[in-house]
Parts: C-alpha cells; sequence; structure tokens
C-alpha cells in the first residue's frame, strides 16, 4: 500500500477532503523524522515505537579492493510494534497460511 492509497482510504472512511489529510500525514511523517534527528523517540500507544538504535563501532571489508574501512559508531531509525499490533497481525485470517 503507497501513502496515495492510505490517504485515500482515510478520507474515505472519515470524510475528511483528501488534501486536508495529505497535509496531515505529511506533518505527522515530518515530525517524526525531525523528533527522531534531535534524538527523542516517539511513542504511539497501540502502534509501536519509533526509536533510534545505537550501531557500535565495527570494522568491515571492502572486498572488491580488499581493504579494511572503519564504520564509526552511528544511529539507525527503528520501528518497534506495540504487542496489540502484533497480536493484530498473528490473528489475521488474510495472512494465516495453510498448514502443508
Amino acid at each position: 500500500m503507497t501513502k496515495a492509497e492510505v490517504i485515500t482510504e482515510i478520507a474515505q472512511k472519515t470524510g475528511i477532503d483528501k488534501a486536508d489529510v495529505a497535509h496531515t500525514v505529511e506533518a505527522f511523517f515530518n515530525v517524526v523524522k525531525q523528533a527522531m534527528a534531535e534524538g527523542e523517540n516517539i511513542y504511539v500507544r497501540g502502534f509501536g515505537s519509533f526509536v533510534n538504535k545505537k550501531r557500535a563501532r565495527k570494522i568491515a571489508r571492502n572486498i572488491s579492493k580488499n581493504t579494511a574501512i572503519i564504520i564509526d559508531e552511528h544511529y539507525v531509525p527503528s520501528f518497534k510494534p506495540a504487542k496489540v499490533f502484533v497480536e493484530k497481525i498473528k490473528s489475521s485470517e488474510k495472512l494465516k497460511q495453510p498448514a502443508a
């Protein structure tokens, strides 16, 4: 599902103008990106957490040049779904596969 499809579905379910929904969705994404760039984590009860995960310094190899590269410690964005969200996916009839 694309962002445009999400916006269309929200607009249909709420009756709010599609342009207003698009503006709201964009604003949400911008707030999440800005907050995470400033080192804050975002917690949405019942949905999940957007968190910055710290990656330790490590030595990697460039196999085409046969050299070692040092990758400094850095942060990467991550999403951890809430327990309620995970249970909803696990209990979904559309995703259950028949036993072989």
